[in-house]
């Protein structure tokens, strides 16, 4: 696979050349030392993934990941001092394409080169398989009056796409929420505190034994995957480990799909890859009404895509129209 890096520190970059330097499968294709001469060298070679830094002098990793992912996309994966320090700049990035974020190691390079690989899986560089399940029976566990669920996932171009939506819903919404965004753990408290800055609405990482309630949204916060449990709580799995996303929105909506008494809504936003594909085609079967993204609204048209190919999507829409069909259905 080859890697290009992008960051105006000196040090950094050796750093990053020296761990790229560890696994032979790696070639470093080039360095940039601001965003826009990383414009310009991957208009000319783009490479299969880039390992972009945020704060550049001349053009930020911000700009820089809108204008590769306009002229030239390829996968992008944010390295910076700081992804908490500037939450806002890494969540705007991966608004416009970038897949995910790590701060720049300063000591050890396991975290990063998983990340890499995880990206390899993902962009067809490395040959890995993800465990797909079928549906079991629906839980029977419930006495009262259960909430509608609206749950959905999202990866690349996912933090805008979900303003643009939660920001449609009021705050005394009927609908409880549930969201998984491919997102590293570490930053997870930050995209949620960014998310609450921007929409009525309150949202709140999912802890064990939380349970849905109207008018809140519940987002995975860890590396492990979202699941509804037969009791109706939600909760935290490692498995199925070899999936290419932690947290899985597959994983997510297959749980539900089995136990979850009610329908609900499903619905698969802008994103790289298959994950929810079939996880929401098993909601379709049980009953839930499920909506995917268009393609013209999609950062990329990937997870979409591939739920429309297995037929597992009652609705495709543009963006800004997914929170206004939700409510209609709600109403029904």
């Amino acid at each position: 696979m080859r890697i290009a890096i992008v960051n105006d520190m000196l040090m950094a970059v050796e750093v990053l050349r020296r761990i790229l330097s560890k696994i032979p499968e790696y070639d470093l294709a080039w360095v940039a030392y601001d965003g826009l001469e990383a414009v310009q060298k991957c208009a000319v070679d783009t490479p299969d993934l880039i390992l972009m830094d945020v704060l550049m002098p001349t053009m930020d990793g911000v700009e820089a990941t809108r204008c590769i992912m306009n002229q030239s996309p390829c996968a992008i994966l944010l390295v910076t001092a700081s992804v908490n320090r500037y939450a806002a700049k890494v969540f705007e990035a991966m608004g416009y394409g970038a897949l995910d974020a790590i701060n720049t190691p300063t000591e050890g390079s396991a975290g990063l080169l998983k990340k890499i690989a995880a990206i390899a899986s993902l962009i067809g560089k490395s040959s890995r398989q993800k465990l797909v399940s079928g549906i079991a029976p629906k839980s029977q566990f419930w006495q009262k009056p259960l909430p509608p669920i609206i749950a959905i996932g999202a990866s690349t171009g996912g933090p805008q796409a979900l303003v643009k939506i939660l920001s449609q819903f009021p705050q005394n919404f009927p609908a409880a929420v549930i969201v998984v965004q491919h997102l590293d753990a570490e930053f997870a408290p930050g995209f949620a505190s960014w998310l609450n800055e921007q929409i009525p609405m309150s949202v709140q990482i999912a802890i064990a034994g939380s349970t849905p309630q109207p008018g809140k949204i519940l987002m995975a916060g860890t590396n492990r995957h979202l699941i509804m449990r037969s009791d109706l709580s939600l909760d935290y799995d490692a498995e199925p480990a070899e999936s290419f996303y932690h947290p899985s929105v597959d994983v997510l909506f297959r749980s539900l799909a089995n136990h979850w008494p009610e329908t609900g809504i499903g619905v698969l936003l802008t994103g790289m890859g298959r994950d929810g594909a079939q996880g929401l085609k098993l909601m379709r079967e049980a009953g839930w009404q499920t909506i995917v993204q268009d393609s013209k609204t999609c950062v990329v048209y990937g997870m979409p895509k591939a739920a429309v190919e297995l037929n597992a999507a009652v609705q495709i829409l543009p963006v800004e129209a997914i929170a206004s069909a939700c409510t209609k259905f709600l109403l029904i």
